[in-house]
């Protein structure tokens, strides 16, 4: 009896190894030629899905997300970022939702954007850039963090592995509705990797080609914060505790600008006369 156990239990463990390995190699085969994995458990619907979800736990928490009650501004934020959407370069309009909210917080320099495209953006950031060509450069960004779908990546890679072997062991089909239930009240999930930030960098560059607006705006933003960097003020602190270097992104930028001979700019590719305009009417 013991022997027919333990070889039971032997056989268990061969089983659970080859289901793992087998596993791994699903993953495998989806990376893309770069080596780095592209495979996502989760459909653009899916990312829709937490997206909403995530929305919501928003919005059913105004003490740490107060959403700014003002059309206007909403409307002005929303135009900019439709231009970017307009790009040849972004190939989720009419799938991801792309809709903007702003935070009432001036005391945040920041934006985030959700799987399925759902943007927020503080009034801090507002109140912080200098014009409206800046303010593209950073929606672009985040809309590219959307499109390259870099938090359900991440989420594939955390627990890819884990659900592929529930699958194959037919244990609970529907784990992949519920991952999705789950993550959408974790915002902490949302915090991007130092390549996400990058390859979202490159993409802002990318689709505001595509624009009006001088394509590498979105280095004044990392300038101004250079610029700042060690004053007596807090503002920028959870800002840079949670971004890439901003002096490696400005020679990034640099170097795609000269990759691409971008012309100078000028008032009439960086808006700093209408933004500033805009910045007058803010609370």
């Amino acid at each position: 009896m013991t022997t027919t156990v333990s070889s039971t239990r032997s056989f268990i463990r061969r089983w659970r190894s080859v289901v793992a390995m087998l596993a791994l190699s699903v993953l495998m085969i989806h990376c893309s030629d770069d080596g780095i994995s592209s495979f996502n458990l989760f459909t653009d619907q899916d990312d829709v899905k937490l997206g909403k979800e995530v929305d919501q736990e928003i919005r059913n928490n105004p003490q740490e997300y107060p959403i700014l009650g003002r059309s206007d501004v909403k409307a002005f934020v929303k135009n900019v970022g439709d231009q970017v959407l307009n790009s040849d370069e972004v190939k989720k309009r009419g799938v991801y939702a792309y809709e903007y909210e702003i935070i009432n917080d001036d005391n945040t320099v920041n934006a985030f954007c959700t799987p399925g495209g759902y943007i927020y953006v503080y009034t801090g950031l507002l109140k912080f850039v200098d014009n409206e060509a800046t303010l593209a450069g950073v929606l672009a960004h985040e809309i590219a963090h959307a499109e390259r779908r870099h938090a359900t990546q991440r989420m594939t890679k955390a627990y890819g592995v884990q659900v592929l072997l529930s699958l194959a062991l037919g244990e609970n089909p529907s784990i992949i509705e519920q991952m999705v239930a789950e993550i959408g009240s974790s915002l902490g999930m949302l915090a991007n990797s130092r390549s996400d930030e990058s390859e979202a960098d490159e993409y802002s560059f990318k689709y505001l080609q595509d624009t009006q607006y001088y394509p590498g705006a979105i280095k004044y933003f990392f300038e101004k914060i250079v610029a700042q960097q060690g004053s007596s003020s807090d503002i920028l602190t959870d800002l840079l505790s949670t971004h890439p270097n901003p002096g490696e992104r400005i020679a990034d930028v640099d170097a795609m600008l000269q990759e691409n001979n971008t012309p100078a700019p000028t008032e009439g590719t960086i808006f700093t006369t209408r933004y500033k305009n805009f910045q007058a009417t803010l609370p």
